[in-house]
């Protein structure tokens, strides 16, 4: 079998592997991306997500979209799968967190990050494209009209996003000029409000990363091979990587059987926080990556989340709840609470068949007989509200986010039902499924706004939350004793290897990390010297 030859290879083309990417292709290194996902474009992105073909990736079953559900005994990991990792489908919220994170978590005192990271972020910030969000519309107003009956009116905000939304005397949807590089990226059009982000904007407004990092990486010569699984990554030589790694692929593609091999002097993985502590534990325990500190999947966060919402049964075409960018606004609660307005467009209304109506007690116990409560004295609204159909324009979704501190633990071990093979399982305290700030708001919202206060049936009836924000996991530390990668997300135990993705995020952000794992990716880029130095 050939082996290709690279400077650098990069795992992954999420947000650090697309940073990855362009900034050592800058520097003059011959690189290759490795994504397991598909390429996508505006015709091929799906209309809505009932289209589980093309939405849901479980290439098993045929389903090759963009968007995946892991299940975990404390948490069920919502994440995006594709040329342009989870950009394809998030939510494009780009939040700089507060400066207090620095001095929390691992990664404390390793570095003066509040002196350096503020170039880090500016330069994520443009290359992203952040901008305020120029499309409110209903959703948003409602939130602004409960955070004012419930005294927290002054802490609205209106998101900045990853949207291009062109001039404000065009038409939305006019096509524009590289508005960006300079002429050097791609032609775009204005947003036009209709709520698809997270299904897939097939309108080239959503700034996602093959039309910035990825783009131009690819114009100054990186290989991007799509549908592209990596099985092994081998240290050439030397145990340490000195030399390299040779690393084996096969192809994610329905029914190809195709196996590449590929080395580098010099690897980067960004498969996600989930992938690639797969990818590293599966390294590990098959003894070619041996030397891996003992802290992966250590310290695995969460954000803290709650998918709360508020459904309007009765809405009219007047209120359409779909309309907006993905998240167009938000209200704090409290210090360390924020509530988000969200949506998905109208037709996708595929995952309103997990709302139900919200209950609310200090255990699980309470919370479900207060359920079978509401559903015996209003069965006909109990039903209208697990009925999918409308979902998208009748429903507010409230994302909830914590900068709380907590923490679980991955191991990767065979499970009791499956002797036969090892899989990631988690370990530890459960994570709370019920913020009582975030239900007591929704509460109020839906009495004060005529709707029906709902959350999601996983977190009421098997008491395990939601996230999209899967973090951590391969954090910082000064050593392999504590940590997986120094400050400059070099791994212990390794030459000529990197982790720059979610990851290496080494404290509870309590805000959308897209943009700082953005930032941390710059950094770790921006002390690699050029290929000829």
């Amino acid at each position: 079998m050939d082996i290709r030859a690279f400077d650098f290879i990069v795992v992954g083309s999420g947000f650090g592997g697309s940073v990855s990417a362009l900034r050592l292709s800058e520097k003059g290194y011959r690189v290759a991306v490795l994504e397991m996902g598909r390429r996508w474009t505006a015709a091929s992105l799906p209309k809505t997500n009932w289209n589980l073909r093309r939405y849901i990736w479980r290439p098993a079953l045929g389903l090759r979209g963009f968007f995946n559900m892991r299940f975990f005994k404390h948490v069920i990991v919502l994440h995006g799968n594709a040329v342009g990792g989870g950009s394809v489908t998030y939510a494009q919220t780009l939040w700089q967190p507060k400066d207090s994170v620095w001095g929390e978590g691992e990664w404390a005192g390793l570095a003066d990050w509040r002196s350096l990271m503020p170039q880090h972020y500016a330069t994520a910030k443009k290359m992203l494209g952040a901008s305020l969000n120029m499309r409110a519309a209903w959703a948003d107003e409602q939130l602004k009209n409960m955070a004012d009956a419930q005294g927290v009116g002054h802490t609205f905000y209106h998101t900045e996003v990853g949207v291009f939304f062109g001039d404000a005397d065009k038409s939305q949807g006019a096509a524009y000029a590289d508005p960006y590089f300079d002429g050097k990226g791609p032609e775009r059009n204005s947003c036009v409000g209709c709520g698809g982000c997270m299904v897939g904007c097939r309108y080239n407004a959503k700034n996602t990363l093959d039309k910035n990092y990825l783009y131009l990486a690819e114009q100054l010569g990186t290989h991007v091979f799509s549908e592209t699984q990596v099985l092994q990554v081998v240290p050439m030589n030397h145990a340490d990587g000195r030399d390299g790694y040779v690393v084996q692929t096969r192809s994610s593609r329905w029914g190809s059987r195709q196996r590449q091999s590929f080395s580098a002097k010099h690897i980067v993985f960004s498969g996600g926080s989930l992938g690639t502590q797969e990818l590293l534990f599966q390294m590990k325990s098959a003894g070619f990556l041996p030397n891996l500190s003992n802290q992966l999947g250590q310290k695995v966060r969460t954000n803290a989340e709650s998918l709360i919402a508020i459904r309007y049964l009765n809405a009219g075409d007047a209120h359409d709840y779909s309309k907006g960018v993905a998240i167009g606004s938000g209200v704090f609660l409290d210090e360390h609470t924020h509530i988000e307005a969200t949506r998905y467009p109208a037709g996708s209304d595929a995952l309103s068949a997990l709302l139900t109506v919200l209950a609310v007690g200090a255990s699980r116990g309470a919370r479900v007989g207060q359920w079978f409560k509401s559903m015996l004295l209003h069965p006909i609204r109990f039903l209208k509200m697990t009925w999918p159909v409308k979902g998208a324009t009748q429903t507010m979704i409230l994302l909830c986010m914590q900068t709380m501190e907590g923490h679980l633990t991955m191991t990767y071990r065979a499970p009791w039902y499956w002797p036969f093979g090892k899989r990631m399982q988690t370990t530890g305290a459960k994570i709370p499924t019920c913020i009582p700030q975030a239900n007591e708001f929704a509460l109020k919202g839906a009495a004060l706004t005529g709707g029906v206060a709902g959350m999601c049936m996983t977190e009421l009836l098997m008491d395990i939350p939601m996230t999209a924000h899967c973090i951590g996991g391969a954090v910082m530390g000064t050593d392999a004793s504590n940590g997986v990668c120094d400050a400059g997300l070099r791994v212990f135990g390794y030459e000529n290897m990197w982790i720059c993705d979610g990851s290496v995020v080494s404290a509870n952000l309590g805000v959308n990390p897209s943009l700082t794992i953005t930032a941390l990716a710059e950094h770790a880029m921006s002390l690699i010297p050029h290929k000829y130095e």
